[in-house]
């Protein structure tokens, strides 16, 4: 199966992000079957297409479940949990087999997905785990703790913090706090940073360490920005320098940088990243950026359709995880995949020739 879709992305990042933000005002409802026929019918909702990572998400699970011979309905709600309610109850009504969904609003989704279960609909959650909920099957996604970790263990060794007397300016971003993974990434991250930060090896100037101070609503690298710049306004005066940031995730990163530049930084601190999204992995090129945790989304696709297919043809379900991820009703079931970290010295050899991204989109 051909489920890779970076050639379709041209032009800089800044202007795809417009018309994406557009595009996402719109569902996109594909009934069509484009298989061989005899399979089943498969509901995708995803979040939004404001990131890039869940445009080739959409794209990889449509064309591996279309190539399988099922008809799919793929949905994008634009950041909006009622929308997304909404698109499932009509993917409910159509009578779907099998629901895949990326939540935005992780406790926002229990009524509908009870209307699924009366139907017998088998609920996957992908990436994103849906709480509060006895209706959810299974669960799909890539070791979430392992990415936090990733990233904490970067800056542990960008910084030689072993050997190294610091101390270093520390200042921390998480992601949303309607999403479960938030919580995972930053547990990860934090249990390997804490002990240099009780050391003094690292100091957070801003004292915000709370998982409520340093969320960043919906992912917005907009929001990230605007909360780096108050950072920097109150807590760096004089000589005072940022040596590091820990972001979860491409889009907040790029925020930050924005926000670092604009006052006056010429060398970046160290910042970490996630989704190796085209325009951060140019920004490790240029120094921007230190590193980012790569998904590769196209082993999920396909992963989430041999789940799916074992769930259809009523055989057994693969998973390798039954204790970690307890969604406040049950521990569900799950298949989690490991994400590798990718810097200036590897980002040819895992995103590119793998072919997970296009090299001349990073020229």
């Amino acid at each position: 199966m051909n489920v890779n879709r970076r050639h379709l992305l041209t032009g800089s990042i800044g202007a795809a992000a417009v018309a994406l933000t557009a595009s996402a005002c719109a569902s996109e409802d594909s009934g069509s079957n484009g298989g061989s026929g005899g399979g089943g019918k498969v509901g995708i909702a995803m979040p939004t297409k404001t990131s890039e990572r869940w445009i080739f998400d959409g794209d990889n699970l449509k064309t591996s479940f279309e190539d399988a011979g099922y008809t799919v309905s793929l949905q994008y709600a634009n950041d909006e949990p009622d929308k997304q309610v909404s698109q499932i109850e009509t993917m409910v009504g159509q009578g779907v087999d099998v629901l895949v969904v990326a939540a935005i609003d992780n406790k926002s989704l229990g009524g509908v997905l009870a209307q699924a279960k009366e139907q017998e609909i088998t609920v996957i959650a992908y990436d994103r785990l849906i709480l509060d909920t006895p209706d959810v099957d299974y669960y799909v996604s890539f070791d979430n703790t392992k990415v936090g970790t990733l990233q904490g263990t970067y800056i542990v060794e960008a910084l030689d913090l072993e050997n190294a007397e610091g101390p270093f300016n520390l200042e921390l971003f998480a992601g949303a706090l309607t999403d479960n993974n938030t919580k995972y990434f930053f547990d990860g991250a934090w249990a390997v940073l804490e002990p240099y930060v009780t050391e003094g090896k690292l100091v957070i100037r801003s004292g915000q360490t709370s998982l409520e101070q340093i969320a960043t609503e919906n992912w917005d690298g907009s929001i990230a920005q605007e909360r780096m710049d108050n950072i920097l306004s109150n807590s760096y005066k004089g000589d005072n320098k940022v040596d590091v940031v820990l972001a979860p995730y491409d889009g907040i990163s790029r925020g930050i940088v924005a926000a670092l530049q604009s006052s006056g930084y010429e060398k970046m601190p160290v910042i970490t990243g996630q989704d190796a999204e085209v325009e951060s992995v140019k920004y490790i090129i240029e120094g921007l950026q230190s590193m980012t945790v790569y998904k590769d989304t196209r082993a999920l696709a396909s992963t989430t359709v041999d789940m799916v297919l074992a769930s259809i043809d009523g055989g057994e379900v693969e998973v390798n995880d039954t204790e970690t991820y307890d969604n406040g009703d049950h521990v569900v079931p799950a298949n989690l995949l490991d994400p590798v970290s990718v810097d200036v010295n590897n980002y040819q050899e895992e995103v590119v020739d793998s072919g997970y991204i296009d090299e001349a989109d990073l020229a």
